[in-house]
């Protein structure tokens, strides 16, 4: 029988929201999800094991207006989730002359999440290099409130005729965006400068060693990527590795919302370093992850030709 979970809400810090990136993966059922239950009732469970979800299939494609009302009503009324901006932007448009995908984007169905739409991430490949104009003109293009997000969705195009959400629900409400960069040439104070001037968080993002860790504050919260700590999607944390991102977050917390992200997802490390963080943080004794982790043989996403072909664009 599955031991009873307890949600470890940010107690010490009502701003600080931790969970994951994602929620449906096969090798979690069973270790993370207890064993039986119904894949229509993931979301459910994990929305109620964390505060916040990183919803990521928005990456891989456009996704449809009732598919974010069934996400909206299977979590709890506090529940935020991030939004993953489109790869169709960020990688095979490489954020030229995006504005009528941006508005298919926004168009999909982000407004039916009404007050659980969270922050915007935006993911650039590894070989996109800095290039302040390019950036400038996307950042400009971004809507900053919900009302905003409607009207540049209003301006889809035929692709998504009888498939959209172009009103948006209830006051107009603000919208964030932070940006994930993977290309040492952003390490650069006109990059900061940039995006402080418009209000963009730089996604502070741990990636095995692999990428830039930039971790200037640049808009008025935090986005945390927690992606391994010595293996790309793989490597869970140590606890003494967990002590050290929860005294970042406390010196983020004082002035910002974080945010905070878990998508080391392949050996199910995520969930469990997630609720750690957030004991952590609560000044609770951590947990060990339930012992059939170890029956997870997942392979690594890097070893898959697909991802690959994403990745080194």
């Amino acid at each position: 029988m599955a031991r009873k979970r307890t949600t470890v809400e940010c107690v010490a810090a009502p701003r600080v929201r931790i969970g994951i990136s994602g929620w449906r993966y096969p090798p979690w059922r069973g270790v993370f999800y207890p064993q039986g239950l119904r894949q229509t009732q993931e979301l459910a469970f994990a929305s109620r094991a964390f505060p916040t979800i990183e919803l990521n299939g928005s990456f891989y494609s456009l996704q449809r207006p009732q598919s974010y009302r069934d996400w909206y009503a299977a979590v709890p009324d506090d529940f935020v989730f991030a939004v993953k901006g489109g790869r169709y932007i960020t990688h095979m448009k490489r954020l030229r002359d995006v504005k009528p995908a941006l508005a298919n984007f926004f168009a999909s169905g982000l407004l039916c999440l009404g007050p659980k739409l969270g922050p915007i991430l935006w993911q650039l490949p590894p070989h996109f290099r800095f290039d302040a104009e390019v950036l400038r003109a996307f950042f400009e293009l971004l809507p900053r409130t919900t009302h905003a997000v409607a009207r540049l969705a209003r301006q889809h195009d035929h692709r998504l005729v009888g498939r959209s959400q172009v009103d948006a629900l209830g006051d107009d409400r603000p919208i964030r965006h932070a940006l994930e960069v993977r290309h040492p040439s952003f390490d650069d104070p006109r990059y900061i400068e940039l995006l402080r001037e418009h209000g963009i968080a730089s996604c502070v993002a741990d990636s095995a060693g692999l990428y830039p860790v930039i971790e200037q504050t640049t808009a008025d919260f935090v986005y945390v990527r927690l992606h391994g700590a010595k293996e790309l999607y793989v490597s869970g944390y140590s606890d003494d590795e967990l002590r050290q991102w929860a005294e970042r977050i406390r010196v983020w917390q004082t002035k910002r919302d974080v945010f905070v992200y878990f998508d080391n997802d392949v050996k199910v490390r995520a969930p469990f370093d997630a609720r750690n963080l957030a004991l952590i943080l609560a000044g609770m004794p951590t947990e060990s992850p339930r012992a059939s982790i170890s029956t997870v043989t997942e392979e690594p996403r890097t070893s898959w030709a697909a991802w690959e072909r994403i990745a080194n664009r």
